[in-house]
């Protein structure tokens, strides 16, 4: 399971390096030990300009319903990519084809067990 820690609570501007590693260490102490965490940081030093790629390889969604399910499912290709080379495997893959529904159903369940846990 990959977890995400708010970049505006563990930032540069903050409040104090104590309150920002309780902030952390909170968020680890809640876990199993199995999650790997994305954590964004801004050092405060400025901004960096975006540059947009368009790659003509990713998943299109056949439909409307299903974007939700589409950005999870893509997040979690980049994110469990050892090589670190999905846009060299987006830029040239198979023209927007969509993804399998068994794909679509891996990120919903695994969606649903996470719901589950914090429902009980």
């Amino acid at each position: 399971m990959v977890g995400f820690i708010d970049p505006a609570t563990v930032s540069a501007n903050s409040g104090t390096i104590a309150d920002r590693s309780r902030l952390v260490a909170a968020r680890l102490q809640k876990t199993d030990g199995e999650q790997i965490f994305m954590m964004p940081y801004n050092l405060g030093a400025g901004r960096k300009a975006v540059i947009w790629k368009t790659l003509s390889g990713t998943p299109k969604q056949p439909s409307s319903v299903e974007c939700g399910y589409y950005v999870m499912r893509f997040m979690r290709d980049i994110i469990m990519d050892p090589s670190l080379a999905f846009e060299k495997n987006y830029a040239k893959g198979n023209q927007e084809a969509p993804y399998p529904q068994e794909a679509i159903d891996e990120v919903r369940n695994e969606w649903a067990e996470f719901v589950c846990q914090i429902i009980e």
